[in-house]
């Protein structure tokens, strides 16, 4: 696992070139993605908080309006730091973009960023199913949310995060057909794909994304 760094200087997972390499010898579909777009990975620039903020922030939107709405917080309020989201009003955040949901939820992980009832010193010794268990325990995060901040934060190598609609329609249009008229893979059948990756999930799910979504996501 990759520590964390001061800022937002970039992170990047230590294993990613064995994956893709492991990948590339293993699905065709991936060789073709992983040569696409060669030097580009997965990157984390932010702590703890600064993930689980931005995957709220992008929950059920695009990428290019995710970036859009959070370049606005970060313009608010200045520093993304619990304090301040937590200091920062609903108005203020709406302002920003925010739906009435997300400000109440921003404001809610800040506080339990801040009365430290989350145990950020014990993940990364804990599995991934028993940080989603917590983690769901925040309002306004899922499980998807949790998946973000398992790939993004603490860099976890096998995440399958098939509640994303991004990476159910790439799986759709690469290993189902994607035309017209295609029958839809089932989840069923999406795991059993997904089986050949394993342990790179969290790899072959990020060159997915990058096959309909070219501007990678940052959390």
């Amino acid at each position: 696992m990759a520590v964390e760094a001061a800022g937002d200087a970039a992170r990047t997972p230590e294993f990613w070139r064995k994956a893709t390499r492991d990948l590339g010898k293993r699905d065709p579909v991936l060789q073709k993605l992983i040569a696409a777009h060669p030097g580009l990975t997965l990157q984390s620039r932010g702590d703890a908080f600064t993930t689980l903020a931005r995957a709220i922030v992008g929950q059920q939107i695009s990428v290019k309006a995710a970036q859009s709405v959070w370049q606005k917080l970060v313009g608010a309020v200045t520093t993304i730091r619990p304090e301040t989201i937590d200091q920062a009003t609903p108005e203020q955040l709406r302002a920003c973009g925010l739906s009435a949901g997300k400000a109440s939820y921003l404001r809610d992980l800040a506080r339990h960023f801040i009365d430290g009832s989350l145990r950020i010193g014990d993940w990364p010794q804990q599995d991934d199913e028993t940080i989603i268990a917590e983690l769901v325990q925040v309002k306004g995060i899922g499980r998807w949310t949790a998946e973000m901040f398992l790939m993004f934060y603490l860099m976890r190598p096998d995440v399958l995060p098939l509640d994303d609609l991004g990476l159910r329609r790439a799986m759709n249009r690469a290993y189902g057909g994607g035309g017209p008229g295609a029958k839809p893979l089932s989840l069923a059948e999406m795991r059993q794909i997904a089986s050949n990756w394993q342990p790179w999930r969290s790899v072959a799910t990020w060159y997915l994304w990058r096959s309909i979504e070219p501007v990678p996501s940052d959390y």
